[in-house]
């Protein structure tokens, strides 16, 4: 099974952090988004099969990454 990472803004900290997909806890936080990419690919990179979903400050989805085995396209 494979582990879903986010980068996401947090409004109270006014940082944006790393999240595992059930860690409701940030892995860590960063002053610049660009930072937050950075090393967050690194982490999914290191714990392949992963996907990290990077999102915008308005919580939508901006851009994704599968690390290791990608499940899509499905087989059939």
């Amino acid at each position: 099974m494979r582990k879903r990472y986010f980068v996401e803004w947090n409004s109270n900290n006014q940082k944006w952090q790393l999240k595992q997909e059930k860690g409701s806890k940030a892995i860590k936080n960063f002053d610049t988004k660009a930072k937050a990419i950075i090393y967050s690919r690194n982490v999914a990179k290191n714990n392949a099969p992963s996907q990290l979903v990077i999102k915008k400050k308005n919580g939508k989805i901006e851009k994704e990454w599968t690390y290791g085995n990608d499940p899509y396209p499905p087989k059939g």
